[in-house]
């Protein structure tokens, strides 16, 4: 990474480390989208309303996994600004193996609150059904899918984000074809989703590790010495991550008990239905987040602090810019997009209807996102994790207890863009605070 070639072509090289980011969130994020048509189709809506109400248990790994993989990629991405290539092995090789440790570990305790989970949830036996064959599979994929997650940021933080593209492709292609091969041919509902997801890591993960023993020019798989040093700052810098993701698994558990208590399994696999548009959107964020937290903490490690703000600004156009073009698309195609996943006529009026209100948080969502990830990656925890639970539990959670007893599915879709929008203010209150310390001398941000 050249720092004179990062200031005199900030746009294009966001552009450069985000797009292949992007492209591989967005692959993942069609992962779930294709399961969902099959789901949808051979299966029926009990089955996406299954998948839905176990979306905590996805969250809790994404939660887990990102908080060591973000944390350990800031920290390796600063040494690597200030010339440590030492350093930078040794924050790879420990975060790997604490992601490789706590994914197992974390498998082991949902496998015993699988069912406890779904008597809280009180779901009809025929979800209940498909909801325990689809994660008995799953919990032996989620693990593998953060393995990969955390191989795949230090593979962009190298600067070779083109080949954690290509592996993602190589998922999407396979998951797709064995999904047809067990959903279709062979019949075997949710269980053969979750088996095809399974199969297609485990390739991607032959990948990944192909390249760190042959092609990696800086991360290098080998021996470490343990430093709870690094294990604290990889902890503190990662927690809005953690805090991010541990919101979504609470809140989704939220959403799906109150959507069961005031509307009923239609309402489940509606807003399942609708999610996974802001899935995708989401993915796309979070595919310019990952792109740039290199470029932001090798700035900053650089001590080029005044090119950190100028990468966080630019990076929030562009996301603003995307989530009016998102909004505009569900604009015009809500109504053919609800005819694609069921063919029940209530579910499909559901999603017409909320489709476009639940949209209008794409247009805040993103600029919380990237500030967010801009204080993790100048080692600014406090503010990130500010910014997290805010959008992610504080107030998402008032407004999921409280919009749908009112307003029934409306109050429903209302939710997200109504925390995003409080939020947007705690994101400008902070930015404010960080200029009003540049205006003072205290640092250039």
């Amino acid at each position: 990474m050249n720092l004179e070639s990062l200031k005199s072509h900030r746009v294009k090289m966001i552009f450069q480390f985000s797009i292949p980011s992007i492209i591989a969130m967005v692959l993942t994020s069609l992962i779930t989208v294709v399961d969902g048509l099959f789901i949808g189709n051979y299966v029926g809506g009990d089955g996406i309303a299954a998948v839905n109400l176990g979306l905590p248990i996805i969250y809790l790994y994404l939660g887990i996994g990102l908080m060591i993989s973000v944390g350990g990629v800031a920290l390796a991405g600063m040494a690597f600004g200030a010339g440590d290539i030492d350093k930078c092995n040794h924050v790879f090789n420990q975060t790997v193996c604490t992601t490789v440790v706590a994914s197992a570990l974390l498998t082991f305790v949902m496998w015993v609150c699988l069912d406890p989970m779904l008597q809280r949830l009180n779901a009809n036996p025929q979800v209940a059904t498909h909801f325990k064959n689809y994660y008995s599979v799953m919990l032996f994929q989620l693990p593998i899918m953060i393995i990969n997650a955390s191989f795949g940021m230090f593979i962009r933080s190298e600067g070779e984000p083109a080949y954690f593209m290509k592996v993602n492709i190589l998922n999407v292609l396979l998951n797709t074809l064995l999904d047809f091969i067990f959903v279709k041919w062979l019949y075997q509902g949710v269980t053969g989703v979750a088996v095809a997801s399974l199969i297609s890591g485990v390739v991607s993960l032959l990948c990944i590790l192909y390249y760190f023993i042959k092609k990696s020019k800086v991360y290098k798989l080998g021996k470490f010495r343990y430093s709870s040093t690094v294990w604290k700052s990889t902890v503190f810098n990662g927690s809005s991550e953690f805090i991010g993701e541990m919101s979504l698994c609470i809140s989704i558990f939220a959403y799906n008990f109150v959507i069961l208590k005031y509307i009923g399994v239609h309402g489940v696999t509606a807003f399942a239905i609708a999610g996974y548009i802001s899935y995708i959107f989401s993915m796309i964020i979070l595919g310019f987040g990952q792109g740039v937290v290199p470029l932001l903490s090798f700035s900053y490690g650089a001590k080029e602090y005044s090119l950190a703000s100028n990468i966080r600004k630019t990076t929030n156009m562009i996301v603003l810019i995307v989530g009016a073009a998102v909004l505009l698309l569900v604009l015009l195609s809500s109504g053919w997009y609800s005819q694609l996943f069921v063919r029940d006529e209530q579910i499909k009026q559901m999603i017409r209807s909320g489709l476009v209100i639940f949209s209008v948080s794409f247009l805040f969502s993103g600029v919380n996102t990237i500030t967010s990830f801009y204080f993790t990656s100048i080692g600014k925890a406090k503010e990130s994790a500010m910014i997290s639970s805010a959008r992610g539990l504080f107030f998402l959670l008032i407004c999921i207890f409280t919009l749908p007893s009112i307003l029934g599915m409306n109050g429903v879709w209302l939710v997200a863009p109504v925390t995003e929008g409080i939020t947007l203010l705690i994101t400008f209150f902070y930015i404010y605070k960080e200029k009003v310390k540049e205006r003072e001398g205290g640092f250039a941000l």
